[in-house]
């Protein structure tokens, strides 16, 4: 159990302070927008500025509020939209801000730590009458085309101004830098939009509370489908809280998750990746359980935030049929060593999370949608192209279940190519080849290749597939091992049987 205070606990402190001090550090060179009317003050002494909308022409025009609302905001007129800015003292480079719809100056420590950080505050009213609508794009001109705030802002929303932000957002994926959820509301209205989302790569965090009901019905659901849409998504469940408080009482993690995805550069893809491609990002389901002293709790949290995370890539070779997927670490090993596999790397796959610590780049070569299998003319074809661009020459081939058998056939028909095998609970059967890789161990025994097989001890493929591979092979000289895994069937290897299989594959 981790019981650093959470800003250690990230894991990237550094990183994020490097980033705000680089956003004070270079705010000389933005020019600060200015805002026309009556201008009022905010929590410290901020600037506010207060507009109305008309809910027809569209008119924006300042407005005089009553000094009674103090920080808050009173409903609208009818016909209108109250419309707010907060100005930082010093804005930051690039005029970043964020966005509230519905509950201004609810839990607002957030948006003050963002102000000190040279973001603007802004919120447009919206209530369970007051929905997205035009009156939301109009003041997205307005602030972005008239004053010069960043073209991509970053939304806060709290409860129902969960759901609203994500309306909106997901109408204008390519308007948004990061959504900040707060045990947000929505339904199926948000769940069949996020296709978008996941492709502009917008970056979410919810914060939500174990017990609160709408973690269950809208928050995980989201994460769910977010995340198998390659979208970047990290959670915080505030163990035992319900649907309020919302936000943290030290607000310092939510501002730093905000503050560095303005500030995030494009991902160039690597020079193999040719033609019509999508970028996604892959990282493991895996949670930390984190003690959050300043709050008074612990927290729950998961996520690319707070895991490692790694790009990935999907893209078309001319002439070849099916799409080869590669996974790349962060930095490659010595080597640039590979993993060369026919069945598509999950999140569950810790394995391959391992491997893409350890600097080796996971590849899925393309299987076809009007054949059996693979092609082994086809895989030819990726391995001369990752070649061709530096990657090692004798990559690593896997397989899982009956994945392994179309590894194997290539290995058989490339045995000079591979550096070794490594099978999870395998079935040696392929239709790359029209021999079986059981068959045909011979060109890999001669050639020398090693091969280990973590199976589970129930696995009903063991006996016949594994053991019976070891025996042949070891007749004809070659190296294998088999790991059982007592008490387990045929499922992936955990967690706790990691290491062995990692050090294989890495030659150690």
């Amino acid at each position: 159990m981790n019981r650093n205070p959470s800003s250690q606990l990230f894991g990237r402190a550094c990183l994020v302070l490097a980033l705000t001090l680089g956003v004070v550090a270079s705010s000389k060179a933005a020019e600060a927008p200015s805002f026309e009317g009556e201008k009022s003050t905010w929590h410290g002494d901020f600037d506010r500025y207060d507009y109305l909308i008309d809910e027809q022409t569209l008119l924006i025009e300042p407005f005089r509020r009553d000094p009674d609302e103090k920080f808050g905001v009173r409903p609208p007129p009818r016909g209108k939209r109250r419309c707010i800015v907060v100005a930082p003292k010093t804005p930051a480079l690039g005029n970043p801000w964020s966005w509230r719809g519905c509950y201004w100056d609810h839990q607002p420590q957030t948006e003050v730590e963002l102000l000190r950080r040279g973001f603007h505050i802004v919120y447009v009213s919206a209530d369970q009458n007051l929905k997205p609508d035009r009156t939301w794009d109009a003041w997205y001109a307005f602030l972005t085309e008239k004053h010069g705030l960043s073209k991509k802002p970053a939304f806060i929303g709290m409860s129902r101004g969960g759901q609203y932000a994500y309306l909106w957002a997901t109408a204008n994926p390519d308007k948004v830098s990061c959504i900040y959820a707060d045990n947000p509301g929505g339904g199926p209205e948000i769940f069949g939009k996020l296709t978008g989302l996941a492709a502009a790569d917008v970056p979410i965090l919810h914060v939500c509370g174990s017990i609160d009901p709408l973690l269950g019905r809208v928050s995980t659901p989201i994460e769910t489908i977010y995340s198998q849409l390659g979208g970047r998504i990290s959670v915080m469940i505030k163990e035992g809280a319900a649907h309020h408080p919302h936000s943290l009482r030290d607000a310092t993690p939510i501002a730093d998750f905000i503050t560095q995805q303005v500030q995030q550069v494009a991902v160039v893809p690597p020079p193999f990746v040719t033609g019509r491609a999508t970028h996604s990002t892959f990282y493991g389901r895996e949670s930390d359980y984190r003690d959050f002293p300043k709050e008074g709790t612990h927290i729950t949290c998961r996520g690319p935030w707070f895991r490692p995370n790694f790009d990935r890539y999907s893209f078309n070779l001319a002439g070849v049929e099916g799409a080869v997927d590669v996974i790349v670490p962060k930095t490659p090993a010595s080597g640039k060593p590979w993993v060369f596999r026919a069945d598509y790397t999950s999140r569950d796959s810790v394995v391959d999370l391992a491997l893409l610590e350890e600097g080796v780049a996971i590849v899925t070569g393309p299987v076809p949608y009007n054949a059996d299998g693979p092609s082994l003319k086809a895989w030819n074809t990726v391995y001369d192209l990752l070649v061709g661009h530096g990657l090692s020459k004798k990559p690593v081939m896997v397989g899982e279940g009956g994945a392994a058998g179309e590894a194997y056939a290539w290995a058989i028909a490339n045995p000079d190519k591979v550096s070794r095998i490594y099978g999870d609970n395998p079935v040696l059967r392929c239709t790359m080849t029209q021999k079986q890789p059981l068959d045909d161990l011979t060109p890999l025994a001669k050639a020398g290749v090693p091969i280990l097989h973590s199976c589970g001890a129930l696995d009903p493929m063991l006996a016949s597939q594994s053991r019976e591979a070891e025996r042949r092979y070891k007749e004809l000289g070659g190296t294998m091992t088999v790991l059982v895994r007592e008490g387990e069937g045929h499922r992936p290897t955990s967690a706790e049987h990691v290491k062995p299989v990692v050090d294989f594959i890495l030659g150690r």
